[in-house]
Order: structure tokens, then C-alpha cells, then sequence
């Protein structure tokens, strides 16, 4: 278990788990519904008995179908996360959908406008 004692720190284990789901959707995985999710960032309960695992896609159209599709990977994900960190135990995984690149877009666009509208 990642708890006292253990070689990673909480934040360091939240970004293992992160950088392995990446990883792990775009090699272990043939649903091509996975291919512009990208995990963002992970959140540990203290005792590290649940993640929640915070995702966007690059393709806001397609959100429903990406959300369906990683929901599906939660067995089989949690599964390759306990053989690629070798720890006794994984965390229950907790999919939630992060707005991240959706709304850089927004501000990108918005500030694009406004600077079109300062050049006329």
C-alpha cells in the first residue's frame, strides 16, 4: 500500500496513477473513443483506498462517448495499475470529467476577440 512508509509520496503516487491511465488508454486499449481523453490530474483519499481520476478530451463533441468509454476501463484499468505499481492494494478509481482543454479554448478565443476588437 501507498500509506506511511511506503516509497511515494501522496502527490507523487497521484501523478504515478495519472502518467500509467495515460499511458495505459493509449496502449492497452483499442476503443478508439479513448484516443483524445487524456487524464489531467489525480486525487487520493487519505487513505488512498479511492482515486479520483479527473479527464478531458480534445473533442468536446464527443464527451459523451469518451466518458462512456473510460467508465468501461474501470476494472480493467485498475487491474493494470496494480501490476504496473506493484503495490498490495489499488485504489477504487473514480472517473471525473475535467473541462481543462474546453475551457482554454473559451479564454483563447475570448482573447483573440478582444484583441481583433483593440486593432479596429
Amino acid at each position: 500500500m501507498a500509506g506511511r512508509g511506503n516509497k511515494f509520496s501522496k502527490v507523487k503516487y497521484e501523478e504515478r496513477i495519472r502518467d500509467e491511465i495515460n499511458l495505459a488508454l493509449r496502449r492497452e486499449f483499442a476503443d478508439p473513443r479513448l484516443m483524445n481523453v487524456s487524464v489531467t490530474h489525480v486525487e487520493l483519499t487519505q487513505d488512498y483506498s479511492h482515486a479520483k481520476v479527473f479527464w478531458d478530451t480534445f473533442d468536446a463533441s464527443k464527451r459523451g462517448d469518451a466518458k462512456e468509454a473510460i467508465e468501461s476501463t474501470t476494472g480493467r484499468m485498475r487491474k493494470l495499475l496494480s501490476t504496473k505499481m506493484i503495490v498490495r492494494h489499488t485504489p477504487e478509481l473514480h472517473y471525473l470529467y475535467n473541462s481543462q482543454f474546453e475551457d482554454e479554448s473559451k479564454i483563447t478565443k475570448l482573447l483573440e476577440d478582444s484583441s481583433d476588437e483593440e486593432k479596429e
